[in-house]
């Protein structure tokens, strides 16, 4: 058997076309299994970049049992890559001032009105060249890539303008090209006003839907469109107008809803079939329950809760009432959630939020899958997926909750490939 080696995100992979990994414990995250799949005593067989068995080693069959290249496991325990489905990971700078000033007692929208916020981001931005960009996003990546996450959502919205919000997003799918990983994009020009267009909302609206938009999916920058529905950013019949643009485009959407105020921005998400409403703090129950209707998945974000010091929880009560899938992200952001460890978002998941273990795991593969739309293709163990693996050094899923500040990945695989030397 071949010896079993970890890797790190900067390691070369090598692709082999057959791979078996025997004695394994796995955690399919298969919804027909329950709970998380678990599998004691596994097996995981991968062809090229697709998976082609998971499940019990007993029934494993006897064709790929005779693989060449099989991989004692020795217990480990083998989940899904993790999924992280809302980040704003391209960014310039920091907002470490505003931090400073959010701990002397002022609000996220004081500083807003201010002129901080989201506003510094873009001017910091506007002001920094695509090759600086990149250099500047890939660190975190690197940080996230380092605890198992396999794909990755990655949003504009800090360029508010044709050449920036192209900048931001060709420097996305540049990640994905630098790195092993898969980067989902989403356009976010509704993010909010920029100073240029205060005066004038329509004009910007009209430039996302005329110039932007168009612009953007002509170049197949994005995946998906997404905006900010808050009383600081965009009002619900402006968001409408943005989706209602996108929708026509074959662009699919998600929004960041309710997450300072009740907007009734999950209801327009499900109304919009919305692929994630994310935040929903301010949610109540008709937004719920649209959601559920609609199939919208929830998306919580617990790094944004506890950095701002929020007190009002997203209802994940009546999530759980109503079925409405959980999926967490980082959020990660320079302002309100500077968070690279979806590891950690799972333990404030727990912690300040009041989820399961269970609710976590599956949190960061299955749902955060589908508020992607990419369920078909990730998010569990089965036979036909993308073998994305994260393969790690405990004893109980669990852990993978619990713990702070520890890591214990021993090796990602990306569709198949796996560090050199395995």
């Amino acid at each position: 058997m071949a010896d079993f080696h970890g890797r790190d995100a900067h390691d070369t992979f090598c692709v082999v076309q057959n791979r078996l990994y025997r004695n394994a414990r796995l955690a399919t995250m298969n919804p027909a299994t329950g709970g998380i799949g678990e599998i004691v005593e596994g097996a995981l067989a991968i062809s090229g970049d697709r998976i082609t068995y998971a499940g019990p080693q007993a029934r494993l069959p006897a064709d790929l049992a005779m693989t060449a290249d099989a991989i004692d496991c020795q217990g480990r325990w083998i989940t899904p890559g993790l999924i992280d489905c809302h980040t704003h990971l391209v960014h310039a700078g920091d907002r470490s001032v505003e931090f400073e000033m959010r701990l002397a007692g002022a609000t996220y929208e004081q500083i807003a009105r201010a002129g901080g916020g989201i506003a510094s981001s873009v001017k910091a931005l506007r002001e920094t060249s695509e090759e600086s960009l990149l250099r500047q996003s890939l660190p975190r990546l690197d940080a996230l890539l380092a605890e198992g996450v396999t794909t990755i959502e990655i949003k504009s919205g800090y360029g508010l303008d044709l050449a920036n919000e192209i900048k931001s997003l060709r420097v996305a799918r540049e990640l994905g090209r630098h790195r092993e990983v898969t980067v989902v994009t989403s356009f976010l020009g509704a993010h909010t006003i920029p100073a240029e267009a205060k005066s004038n909302r329509a004009e910007y609206l009209q430039l996302i839907t005329e110039q932007m938009l168009p612009a953007i999916a002509e170049q197949k920058l994005a995946d998906a469109v997404d905006g900010f529905c808050e009383t600081i950013a965009f009002s619900p019949d402006e968001i409408r107008t943005v989706f209602t643009a996108a929708l026509k485009m074959g662009l699919p959407v998600k929004l960041h809803a309710d997450q300072l105020s009740n907007q009734h921005a999950a209801v327009l998400a499900a109304e919009c079939g919305a692929l994630s409403a994310d935040h929903l703090e301010h949610s109540d129950e008709a937004g719920i329950t649209a959601m559920a209707r609609a199939g919208t998945t929830a998306v919580l974000l617990p790094g944004a809760f506890y950095f701002l010091q929020d007190t009002r929880k997203p209802p994940v009560d009546l999530l759980r009432k109503y079925r409405v899938p959980i999926a967490i992200g980082t959020d990660c952001n320079p302002g309100t959630s500077p968070l690279t460890s979806l590891l950690l978002a799972m333990n404030m998941g727990a912690t300040l939020f009041g989820l399961t273990v269970d609710e976590c795991l599956i949190g960061v593969t299955r749902w955060a899958a589908k508020a992607l739309g990419r369920g078909n293709d990730i998010g569990t163990l089965e036979a036909g997926k993308f073998a994305d693996l994260a393969i790690w050094n405990i004893d109980r899923p669990a852990e993978l909750v619990y713990r702070m500040g520890l890591n214990p990945l021993h090796a990602r695989i990306f569709h198949g490939k796996v560090a050199s030397g395995c």
